[in-house]
């Protein structure tokens, strides 16, 4: 019985082995490589976002340390080849924000959900690890109890088989007494009860193993496999996804990535040879004339023997000293100058005193910063222009409207205004008179104030804005005096038929738009009538004497009050 029993045991065993449910162990360290690989990727992920992030780093600190510098900023922008590497760091630039971009997203996107799918998964496989054990323990606990059962009912078999012998003995053994004999077939008796009570019981322990074995084997460890099956292809098909999304997220950036690199390619094409030269030649042409041909300077004419004793009378021509002077007058312009030229093109050659009119500079250079000077002051006109103009808004607001504010808090700041506009018109006229110098020609713009200046008030504090003191605008044939139109140099290109046609001298080009802010009716010659909220198109600026040529829409031009008008300048939309 002993060995049926052994046999079966090995049976089951082996069925146990060949079901793979004795495989548990195996389960449980297999799912923990896979969290052990999960926090391998997310070590991955953070080290590649790091790199991400160094590298934008320190592609953004060389942008920033080959960036010009405010005082070269000038320089930069009349170079092709400066303009070029300069769009080539933005764009650089850009692209180091869309690593940026590459790590950010990592960080955000992936990286979070993987953190989550770990902790999920660790709850997940370790529950059910647990619910694992504890079937194995039951089974265990079920078969050692079997165990128990069949060694007490062996005992127990044993001992009625002995008990069984000795009455058999003691009932052949004549010599024994009757009462002798009884006791050994009592207890013979109670052995075969007992052994039969012990068999019993392992007869329902083994039902009972049976039945746990079987629930084991077919229902219990195989939910908890399927179940550890579900959350390791759950972490699979999570990884899959993620790889992907980390794949995506670089791929989503690459269009971004090829248009800086695009732009990088344009700027480069931007790059014209001709364009630089000539920009050099501009910048550095000094305007001086060309010197004359030195004289001949013959000794032999200098030196005349004396025939009275013999001495020889040493003479100078009279025009020599005059030629070498007017030589040295020619070279150095009348003035001992440091000119630097273009043997100053990469060194910075600064002026210790530097003039006011700019006297100091070449001809050329002295009218380019002249040029420089009046526009400047030109633009802080229009400023302080419009400033005005908002002011008298608002001060008509709080007239028709006295709640909304004072109308005389006002008035300080429009004569403050006013004086910043009779300033810088003075200053205007300076220069103007500073540029006909430079020219070579008589000033005949005057730009002094008048006694109608901006800054006076009327006595009762409002400003007089009636048309009828506006200076008379500059009559509408008279020659084109705009100082603000740059001089051309030499060697611009134009064809010859452009500088012969007159009409295309007398034309005058669009360089802005404005819009009427109140009605004016025309009653000077070369002014035009204009109607409230008006388009028209700007062809001359303000020279100072508050008048602004336009062209309306019906082709008519004239000049209107500047202060009647809302301006806006193409060359303010230039970067």
């Amino acid at each position: 019985m002993k060995h049926e029993n052994l046999i079966k045991r090995l049976f089951l065993h082996i069925q146990y082995v060949f079901s793979g449910v004795d495989q548990y162990d195996t389960v449980a360290v297999h799912t923990q490589k896979g969290v052990d690989f999960c926090e391998r990727f997310t070590n991955f992920l953070k080290e590649r976002s790091h790199i991400e992030f160094e590298y934008a780093k320190n592609l953004k600190r060389l942008v920033k340390n080959y960036q010009p510098k405010k005082k070269d900023e000038e320089e930069y922008g009349q170079f092709s080849w400066a303009r070029a590497f300069w769009d080539l760091l933005k764009e650089l630039h850009d692209l180091a924000g869309q690593h940026e971009v590459i790590a950010e997203n990592t960080q955000g996107n992936v990286m979070k959900d993987l953190s989550n799918l770990i902790q999920d998964y660790k709850q997940d496989r370790k529950k059910e690890l647990q619910e694992g054990a504890k079937i194995q323990e039951q089974l265990k606990a079920s078969l050692a109890q079997l165990e128990k059962r069949e060694k007490q009912y062996e005992k127990a078999f044993r001992e009625a088989e002995k008990a069984t012998d000795a009455y058999r003995r003691a009932d052949a053994d004549i010599n024994l007494s009757r009462a002798e004999v009884e006791k050994h077939r009592n207890n013979m008796m109670l052995k075969s009860q007992q052994s039969d009570d012990c068999k019993n019981e392992y007869a329902s322990q083994l039902q009972q193993t049976n039945q746990h074995q079987h629930e084991h084997y077919h229902t219990h460890m195989p939910q908890v496999f399927q179940r550890l099956q579900n959350i390791d292809e759950n972490r699979i098909d999570k990884m899959k996804s993620y790889i992907k999304q980390s794949a995506d997220i670089e791929r989503n950036i690459i269009p971004i990535i090829n248009t800086c690199i695009d732009g990088m390619v344009k700027a480069s094409d931007s790059i014209n040879a001709v364009e630089d030269s000539r920009s050099v030649v501009n910048k550095y042409k000094s305007g001086y004339p060309i010197p004359s041909d030195i004289a001949f300077d013959d000794l032999s004419n200098s030196q005349v023997p004396d025939g009275r004793n013999g001495n020889t009378l040493t003479t100078t021509p009279k025009n020599l000293n005059l030629e070498k002077g007017s030589v040295r007058q020619t070279v150095s312009g009348g003035k001992s100058k440091k000119r630097t030229g273009i043997l100053g093109l990469f060194s910075s050659s600064k002026s210790d005193d530097p003039k006011e009119d700019f006297s100091d500079l070449p001809p050329s250079q002295r009218k380019k910063q002249l040029l420089k000077k009046i526009d400047s002051i030109k633009k802080e006109i229009t400023r302080e222009t419009a400033e005005r103009e908002g002011m008298l808004k608002m001060k008509d607001v709080y007239v028709q409207n006295p709640a909304l504010g004072d109308p005389n808090s006002l008035d300080k700041k429009i004569e403050e205004n006013g004086e910043k506009l009779d300033s810088c018109r003075k200053e205007l006229s300076k220069f103007v008179s500073y540029l006909d110098d430079a020219e070579g020609k008589k000033s005949t713009t005057s730009l002094a104030v008048s006694d109608d200046s901006l800054s006076r008030s009327t006595s009762d504090g409002s400003v007089n804005r009636d048309p009828n003191i506006i200076p008379p605008p500059p009559s509408i044939q008279q020659p084109n005096n705009d100082v603000y139109t740059s001089i051309p140099d030499d060697d611009e290109l134009h064809s010859p038929d452009e500088f012969e046609d007159p009409e295309i001298l007398e034309q005058y080009p669009v360089i802005g738009t404005c819009r009427a802010l109140y009605s004016f009716t025309a009653e000077n010659e070369g002014s035009v009538t204009m109607e409230e909220n008006e388009e028209m198109s700007v062809l001359e600026q303000d020279q100072g004497d508050g008048w602004t040529r336009v062209r309306k829409k019906d082709e008519g031009e004239g000049f209107v009050p500047t202060s009647y008008i809302q301006i806006h300048f193409f060359d303010q939309d230039e970067v």
